[in-house]
């Protein structure tokens, strides 16, 4: 990857590295660096694991703080839906990260920049990347910038099926169900196309990579649907 290209990737987060190495390791995945087969490129998951701890610690002291009302487990509840694999894919993907990801060919030809797992463990190691680099003041400011703000509205997305479901059963409207209306693309990167329905009415309609990801779209096209009535 160009200086250019993690130039790009600096401005989009809004930090500049003053050691650009650690930036590059948080962006080579395991793959690569094999392919390379030199010591020159590390991958990414010592990093993953340093940020994975800094990212709970952030979010533990931000939850603690801005609910002082919220009891122990609710707030175990709150965080877990912040850090969860799908949530970090999705706040990643609002600047673009998975573009930056560096894949062996083998990774890349079987769909593994647009599989959350893959970008959700680059985003933990950029926070590791970035807590080494200029310590815990500006990782907290990258993780609130790009995963505690307008918490709101993701954990509306984040926990969409619960929440429906939930809202279906008190409601008492009829069974929720999830069907899969299409599925096309290649067996490494198929996308799916799955309608909610409440009884006999549709509610919602989403895609995704997995049908997970889309039933989840689904679902939080239901929720905004009922919000606005």
């Amino acid at each position: 990857m160009t200086g250019e290209a993690l130039s790009g990737l600096e401005e989009r987060i809004a930090y500049q590295f003053r050691d650009k190495k650690l930036l590059r390791q948080a962006l080579t995945h395991s793959s690569y660096a094999n392919e390379m087969k030199i010591n020159k490129y590390e991958d990414y998951e010592r990093l993953e694991f340093l940020g994975d701890a800094v990212l709970e610690l952030v979010s533990s002291d931000f939850l603690f703080r801005e609910r002082e009302e919220t009891t122990e487990g609710q707030l175990t509840k709150m965080r877990a839906s912040i850090v969860c694999e799908p949530a970090l894919a999705f706040c990643a993907r609002d600047f673009s990260l998975e573009q930056y990801i560096l894949l062996g060919k083998g990774e890349e030809t079987t769909g593994g920049r647009s599989r959350d797992s893959i970008v959700s463990d680059v985003m933990e190691a950029l926070i590791g990347a970035i807590y080494l680099d200029g310590g815990l003041a500006e990782a907290s400011a990258f993780i609130h910038r790009f995963i505690l703000s307008d918490l709101e509205h993701k954990q509306l997305f984040y926990d969409a099926k619960t929440i429906l479901q939930e809202l279906v059963q008190q409601e008492n409207v009829g069974a929720l169900r999830y069907e899969l209306v299409k599925e096309e693309g290649p067996q490494h990167d198929k996308m799916f196309e799955v309608e909610a329905y409440v009884g006999e009415k549709k509610v919602g309609w989403g895609v995704g990579h997995s049908k997970k990801a889309a039933q989840q779209q689904a679902a939080y096209q239901a929720l905004l649907a009922r919000k606005e009535r």
